[in-house]
């Protein structure tokens, strides 16, 4: 059983040009459910300095923590014992949303890939190729991709996740503040 789980970064803004950006791992600690059936305590993101002491953008989709999504700003600690950097609380979103995807149909793969390409949408994918971790960026307007997405949910080829939906897709679809 593996004690952690990490995935790479995903594509977003860049540091400037010549100046990569220093991207730090940042462990998010599961839930006891979630990492039952992740066969991890914790999952791994990337991140990069915020002016804020403390304060880390994330810089990749998560695969399993729930109400987290690219871009948005979190607090660590630094966790001494375990010597790494570990989330604190959520200071502010980005207007992402993190959309999870389980393939249970191999022949949906092609299908998935097309439709989030059609929405301008980014992913990663683990490493059983199954899990899904899609990033919705602002200018996506979520319900029609939502409806498609449903659509192949509903033939039993996809299960479908909502990590973590950022307020403008929430108000897309007529939820609420709670339905992050």
């Amino acid at each position: 059983m593996s004690s952690e789980t990490s995935s790479a970064p995903s594509g977003g803004e860049s540091a400037p040009a010549g100046k990569p950006e220093r991207l730090y791992k940042v462990a998010f600690d599961l839930p006891d459910e979630t990492a039952e059936w992740a066969h991890a305590s914790s999952e791994r993101l990337w991140t990069g300095k915020t002016s804020v002491q403390m304060e880390v953008q994330v810089r990749n989709t998560p695969f399993y923590m729930k109400g987290i999504a690219f871009g948005d700003i979190v607090r660590v600690r630094a966790d001494h014992e375990r010597r790494e950097l570990v989330f604190e609380e959520f200071v502010s979103e980005a207007g992402h949303s993190t959309v999870r995807v389980i393939i249970k149909d191999d022949d949906a793969k092609d299908a998935i890939d097309a439709m989030l390409r059609s929405f301008e949408c980014s992913w990663e994918i683990d490493t059983t190729g199954y899990l899904w971790a899609i990033d919705v960026p602002p200018h996506v307007d979520y319900a029609p991709m939502r409806v498609a997405l449903l659509r192949v949910a509903d033939e039993g080829k996809i299960g479908i996740e909502e990590g973590a939906l950022a307020r403008a897709h929430r108000d897309g679809l007529g939820l609420s503040e709670s339905d992050r």
